[in-house]
């Protein structure tokens, strides 16, 4: 059996690449068709999940899609995106133009199927997959625990959503600046991660995964929650996203067609036409045509969709399945709370320590993104209030002043902040628990020395 699944594979792959050969990819930039964009013309031969590769590459170099049209009807895909940079300016970093080209054109090395897309083997790093209960101050934990182990976090990505939590984690040994191969360690760091996670609840859901196989984050990350379920709203969730950033999602069929028409209205962001993509992608829906405009506040996106296996959506329940999806895969990278910037040289320990002093304050971490650059720690956290209180100005003072004024910096919106008042019951409640403890101590964690 696995030697017929080998020579399918096999098959499936030399016939791709002979199609390529046959038909290379066109790619045209054209920075004179549109007044306000850079258009992005992009012709290539079909195949199941072409699109999410092209706009993972857009998406990785922080363009924003303004327009796009898509069409992949029959053996032909053709794209149009109308795309800017961040600061809403046209492209004209011709470093920036040839990767697109080399990425997207006849040079270009597309992965044969999505088993593929976005892996690569590192010896660099150990990766760390987390999933569990969202909880105030799990970061904190899971980064003391690691501190503890001898492990250096060198990048991170933290999403939080209905109250689950996922997080991707990149590390290396203090010792050697390597990757983690022992077996038996790499055991313990499982074992103490995932007792982390489930916290006193000792039967809650909670996963662990250590690889040296590198995923492209943000795509595993979606698959990590859409794997936990946390689309699925139940009576106890936290509903406290902002009516005015919730998503509006629309399935019908259109029968003449035999598409469905997945339509969805939203606040505009960064990153949002990767999210819709991915999700639908790794649901197993091909895309045939779709249309974005997200010129203004608001996102308008409308696609034409078959499941992989030619069949439209079949049921209500297949047609909310896919709704609660794309809203779920939207709402997981809404930036609530304020916004705080971390610039410093990088350290082992510097992650704990930082978000144990977030922890002590009472802030709860909504999301992250911890990276280094060249020996410096460059990290973002997206915090909120105990209990959804809005923050007290005092508070994030005496965080500045604890980390470093031109260390942390204040990138929220000043409605993020509340004047300064007395201090509040829950934060000397858990303030006066967590300092100076050890994890170990709680029983959370044994220590493995």
């Amino acid at each position: 059996m696995e030697l017929s699944m080998s020579y399918s594979h096999d098959s499936d792959d030399e016939y791709e690449k002979l199609i390529r050969r046959m038909n290379p990819p066109r790619v045209v930039i054209d920075n004179e068709a549109c007044k306000n964009a850079t258009v992005i013309r992009v012709d290539s031969a079909n195949k199941h999940g072409i699109l999410l590769e092209v706009v993972q590459v857009l998406t990785d170099l922080n363009l924003i899609v303004t327009k796009a049209y898509i069409s992949s009807d029959g053996c032909w895909f053709m794209d149009v995106f109308n795309v800017t940079d961040e600061d809403g300016n046209k492209i004209t970093d011709e470093g920036i133009l040839d990767y697109i080209r080399k990425c997207l054109g006849p040079e270009a090395c597309f992965a044969s199927s999505m088993r593929s897309v976005g892996v690569k083997q590192s010896m660099d790093h150990t990766a760390i997959e987390l999933t569990g209960s969202d909880r105030p101050g799990l970061l904190s934990e899971v980064s003391a625990v690691l501190t503890h182990l001898k492990c250096n976090v060198v990048s991170a990505e933290v999403w939080t959503h209905n109250t689950r939590a996922a997080a991707l984690m990149q590390v290396t040994d203090e010792e050697t600046g390597g990757a983690i191969t022992d077996p038996e360690r790499l055991s313990v760091i499982k074992e103490l991660l995932c007792n982390v996670l489930k916290g006193s609840n000792k039967s809650g859901l909670a996963k662990t995964e250590v690889s040296e196989d590198v995923t492209h984050t943000e795509r595993r990350l979606h698959q990590m929650m859409f794997a936990d379920r946390d689309y699925e709203r139940t009576g106890t969730d936290d509903d406290s996203l902002d009516e005015k950033q919730r998503p509006n999602v629309n399935v019908v069929n259109c029968y003449d067609k035999d598409y469905s028409v997945v339509t969805i209205t939203s606040k505009d962001r960064p990153k949002l036409l990767f999210d819709t993509v991915c999700t639908l992608t790794d649901m197993q829906y091909v895309v045939f045509h779709a249309n974005i405009d997200a010129e203004g506040p608001e996102a308008y996106q409308e696609y034409f969709i078959r499941h992989i296996d030619g069949s439209p959506v079949k049921s209500d329940a297949e047609r909310e399945r896919v709704i609660q999806c794309l809203k779920a895969a939207i709402e997981r990278r809404v930036s609530e709370g304020l916004k705080l910037e971390l610039c410093t040289t990088d350290r082992v320990g510097l992650l704990s320590n930082v978000t144990r002093i977030f922890r002590e304050n009472s802030l709860t971490v909504t999301r992250a993104e911890v990276a280094t650059k060249a020996g410096k720690a460059v990290n973002t956290f997206y915090v909120g209030g105990a209990s959804g209180y809005p923050i007290d100005a005092k508070i994030i003072d005496s965080i500045r002043q604890s980390i470093g004024q031109t260390i942390l910096k204040v990138k929220g919106n000043p409605e993020d902040l509340k004047p300064a008042s007395q201090d509040s019951p829950t934060r000397f409640l858990f303030g006066g628990l967590f300092k100076s403890r050890s994890f170990v101590n709680f029983g959370l964690v044994r220590s493995c020395s």
